[in-house]
């Protein structure tokens, strides 16, 4: 499967941002879809993800209640809204798809966006 992320940006403390990510080449709701992100200097880092039926959700403590993870499989496409960003969320954010269940730890996947890139600053 190839997964297309966009949606990032430059937004001030406080804003919002949608993410999208795009997958084709494969049957989606196969698939358990997954928001990474990477600060620099740091290690990649599991943001949300959400299961193949869509009726379960996890966050990371850090975004919980800021962030939502959805999917649209009529669309192909998993989003991470994200709201009252501060500068610690500035990283490239990245999603990935599982085959089945899914995982946090980035060595377990095979399916990755190309990252979009979210900076928070005033």
């Amino acid at each position: 499967v190839q997964l297309q992320a966009s949606g990032g940006g430059l937004v001030q403390p406080g804003g919002s941002l949608r993410l999208s990510c795009a997958a084709s080449g494969g049957t989606f709701s196969n698939y358990a879809m997954h928001w990474f992100r990477q600060a620099p200097g740091k290690e990649r880092e599991i943001v949300a993800a959400v299961r193949r039926s869509g009726t379960s959700v996890n966050y990371a403590d850090s975004v919980k209640g800021r962030f939502t993870i959805s999917r649209d499989d009529a669309k192909n496409t998993v989003y991470l809204q994200m709201n009252s960003l501060a500068p610690e969320d500035t990283a490239v954010y990245y999603c990935a798809a599982r085959w089945g269940a899914v995982a946090t730890t980035p060595s377990l996947f095979a399916y990755w966006g190309q990252g979009t890139q979210v900076t928070v600053s005033s």
